[in-house]
């Protein structure tokens, strides 16, 4: 099991005025080599929530145990090789001359001997869909999508077995936003980490995750598979959410094409219900 958290509680300022429960007793698990995705209005916790797991925050009170790691003890370096966290424009942390130096920047302080810190950052370079020749140039040469996977990449090298990103597609164009989707469900699958993203978009959560869970006032709402969660859209709703846009169009189909399965969230979805209604009607003419 890569996450254990246990009756989970954290107060922000605690014993000023602006004393705040960002987090209420929150227990759940997360199993290796999940893809899970973590959503919720602003202010839901979420942020504070992932923020646990590598000992950044501290609990108030409750546990969080990362791969048999209490974060409340005091082997953070340990802790932290097991868990990679991206937060939102990660690019704004690159500083180096070259991209090798930036991606190396964390391996550097591991004592590791140079051809083994050779060898990973060529081959998470690779991984992240850029080339070698990329290595010796400025961080700063780079597009924006490019210098998001740079600074993805210095995470990654760490070898985490949890990767956590928090909107890791911020600011980014299309094109940006399914380069960096499509190298995390590559790693995800090639090399079976547990996944945890966080993201305002229904959407991107929806075609990526095997499991949702909804955070709501610094509770778990909700906890379940892409069609339990995404299927309630009133419970959504009343949480300031909402399903992805195409569950409301596939509603609307509903009442205007009888016997067609609305029941779906993604886009390639809805196309091969369309499809099979269509052919379906074909056959019958």
């Amino acid at each position: 099991m890569s996450v254990i958290i246990e009756n989970l509680t954290y107060v922000y300022m605690k014993g000023t005025p602006f004393e705040k429960t960002a987090l209420k007793d929150i227990s759940l698990k997360i199993g290796d080599g999940e893809f899970v995705g973590i959503i919720g209005h602003t202010g839901s916790g979420k942020s504070t929530l992932i923020q646990h797991f590598n000992g950044l925050l501290k609990p108030a009170s409750g546990r969080v145990i990362i791969n048999g790691l209490d974060t409340a003890g005091k082997n953070l370096k340990e802790l932290r090789r097991h868990v990679g966290i991206v937060f939102q424009y990660p690019e704004h942390q690159l500083f180096e001359e070259t991209v090798y130096k930036d991606i190396a920047f964390g391996l550097s302080r591991q004592n590791l001997p140079e051809d083994e810190v050779r060898r990973r950052i060529t081959g998470i370079i690779k991984s992240v869909g850029l080339g070698e020749d990329m290595l010796e140039k400025s961080p700063f040469e780079l597009s924006g999508g490019q210098k998001r996977r740079v600074a993805i990449a210095g995470v990654l090298a760490m070898e985490p077995s949890i990767l956590i990103l928090d909107e890791p597609t911020a600011g980014l164009d299309p094109k940006g936003r399914d380069e960096i989707f499509g190298f995390i469900t590559g790693l995800h699958k090639s090399l079976g980490i547990t996944v945890i993203l966080v993201s305002h978009s229904m959407e991107d959560i929806a075609e990526l995750v095997n499991r949702v869970i909804v955070m709501n006032e610094g509770r778990v709402e909700m906890d379940g598979t892409v069609a339990e969660v995404f299927s309630d859209i009133g419970r959504l709703e009343s949480m300031g959410l909402s399903a992805p846009q195409i569950s409301y169009l596939m509603r609307k189909f509903r009442d205007i094409i009888p016997g067609i399965d609305y029941k779906v969230y993604t886009v390639a979805a809805a196309r091969d219900e369309l499809l099979r209604y269509l052919r379906k009607g074909a056959r019958s003419l």
